[in-house]
């Protein structure tokens, strides 16, 4: 600790002087986080745990949605059991608008350390690749860019669409499996909808393998397990969320 705030440290009772050291440890953290931020291991830190965030919610989204091919009662009870979740403790649909408010911090700033980061890139190395590294770069390396530009855009027409029903004309607030079945119906959305899910299996691929890397889980040993975990992932959360559309197009779900 420097000099002039021992010497501070000093002239102040036991009491203030422990509040003292609190507020300085609390400002040396502050700093160590914005410091950590500031440098490129740590904003690929971040894109990896806000990255592994919801890759988690999505697994359990994924889940929630296959309940529609239970039928119209067993969807709608499964999103009324969501508003009540966590009560008496929790108020009704706190549970859900804790969940929004921790997924939507997870993308912005997920969001925002991939484009510092691309920026970064951009600025580093302002010539393109010589044609042979290009063509050695992965498919999904390549994509995440705009295919992360593209998801981005996807939610927010997804939340206007069957959360919040703007963009829906048949939205039925009291029966999301109605909203579902109805959205479905229409082949442009499905069009949307599955070209954005094949481009979510393709980020989760890629990222979930690089997210391992960052945290520094992956090892020689590891990288052909953890490849494949990532690619599992991807598979069954793409199959699953496809599912859907195509079970209402065929008449699985009605």
């Amino acid at each position: 600790m420097p000099i002039l705030v021992r010497g501070f440290l000093s002239l102040i009772n036991a009491g203030e002087r422990s509040n003292v050291r609190t507020v300085i440890s609390t400002l040396t953290r502050t700093q160590s986080a914005r410091s950590l931020w500031s440098t490129t291991i740590g904003k690929k830190a971040v894109m990896a745990a806000t990255g592994l965030i919801m890759l988690f919610f999505l697994v359990l989204h994924m889940l929630g949605n296959l309940k529609v091919f239970f039928g119209s009662s067993d969807f709608d009870r499964y999103a009324a059991w969501l508003r009540i979740i966590g009560e008496p403790v929790l108020p009704y649909s706190w549970f859900l608008w804790i969940q929004r408010a921790i997924l939507l911090v997870a993308l912005v700033l997920h969001i925002t350390a991939a484009a510092q980061l691309s920026f970064r890139d951009r600025r580093a190395r302002p010539v393109s690749y010589a044609h042979g590294q290009r063509l050695r770069a992965t498919f999904a390396t390549r994509t995440m860019r705009y295919g992360g530009v593209i998801l981005a855009l996807f939610i927010v027409w997804h939340l206007l669409d069957l959360t919040l029903g703007v963009v829906n004309p048949d939205f039925n607030p009291n029966s999301p499996y109605h909203n579902v079945v109805k959205d479905f119906q229409v082949w442009w959305i499905n069009l949307i909808y599955i070209v954005a899910v094949v481009l979510l299996g393709v980020h989760i691929n890629h990222g979930f393998w690089s997210a391992s890397q960052t945290l520094g889980v992956n090892r020689p040993t590891r990288d052909k397990a953890i490849k494949a975990i990532g690619s599992t992932l991807a598979v069954a959360l793409t199959v699953g969320f496809v599912f859907v559309p195509i079970g209402v197009m065929t008449g699985l779900v009605n």
